[in-house]
């Protein structure tokens, strides 16, 4: 002990900047293999844990087999879908199965006890645009649309929450979601429109746009692999009639529904060049039937 003292003092004053460096950099190398050990521990390099799969399961028992895992657990969303139990996991993320590291955050939507609430807006006395955008913001949508002969076209005249008449002095509220039916006025030889483009878009974007443009939303089907909770995930690929063809106020637009985005893309382009042949189609027969008028009119004087 006493020789490597008396040489740690030679060395220290026969080669100071030597040593001061060599004193330096064993420091480093120690704060380096320090913080190495640290993060390792911190965080738990070389642990995994597999993800626990929660679907149907309550969230208590969820929560506790998540904390058994090393793992956190945390609420994402909420739906309800009336076949399920309040409280039970709808969906997870990451899926079951997964592998990842202890304390990692698992994001789960459950299913509510009870669907929510709204107040139901009055919308009367407005424009069919304006009337389905305040449905739309307090959380409902249009049950139907009926026509009636009227001075003003597109001009909400009545609304109903099933057999209930809403006025302005109703205070009434509905399960988010729910329709509303709309009394909408047509002036005689206006009740004409045409058919808007909703493949490519999800269900409520279409619905949105068909009752926009006065249509009522007819069958609405989906492919076999779309359930409750990946149906917002879906979007249109097929619509009877098709776009640009004209119709009715108040028809049924039927739509089908996919995840396949390859058949929404060549369905898409197929529909692109249909709608594109009614326009023209629609164009000529409209140029026709107004030549058709110049003519009888001349005929007349």
């Amino acid at each position: 002990m006493e020789k490597f003292s008396s040489l740690h003092s030679r060395l220290q004053h026969r080669y100071p900047l030597a040593y001061n460096l060599a004193l330096i950099a064993a420091i480093v190398l120690a704060l380096a293999v320090a913080a190495h050990v640290v993060m390792q521990i911190g965080t738990r390099h070389g642990s995994r844990r597999t993800v626990p799969d929660f679907s149907g399961v309550q969230l208590l028992e969820a929560q506790r087999l998540a904390r058994r895992s090393d793992l956190r657990l945390q609420i994402n969303d909420s739906l309800f879908v009336p076949v399920y139990e309040g409280g039970i996991v709808l969906d997870q993320l990451p899926k079951g199965g997964v592998e990842v590291k202890p304390g990692r955050t698992v994001y789960v939507t459950i299913n509510s006890f009870r669907q929510k609430m709204v107040p139901v807006p009055y919308v009367a006395d407005r424009s069919l645009r304006q009337a389905k955008n305040m449905l739309e913001i307090a959380g409902l949508e249009i049950a139907q649309l009926v026509y009636r002969t009227d001075m003003a076209t597109n001009y909400v005249l009545d609304q109903y929450l099933g057999k209930q008449k809403i006025t302005e002095a109703s205070s009434v509220e509905a399960e988010m979601g729910s329709g509303v039916t709309l009394y909408v006025g047509v002036q005689p030889g206006h009740g004409v429109t045409v058919v808007p483009q909703v493949i490519g878009l999800s269900l409520r974007d279409a619905k949105s746009r068909l009752w926009e443009l006065g249509l009522n939303v007819g069958k609405v089907t989906f492919d076999s692999d779309i359930n409750l909770l990946n149906q917002k995930d879906a979007y249109v690929y097929m619509q009877n009639p098709a776009a640009e063809r004209r119709t009715q106020l108040g028809a049924k637009v039927d739509i089908r529904l996919t995840l396949d985005t390859r058949k929404i893309a060549d369905r898409l382009e197929e529909a692109r060049l249909q709608a594109e042949e009614a326009f023209l189609e629609r164009q000529r027969a409209e140029e026709e039937h107004a030549g058709a008028e110049v003519h009888d009119r001349g005929f007349f004087d």
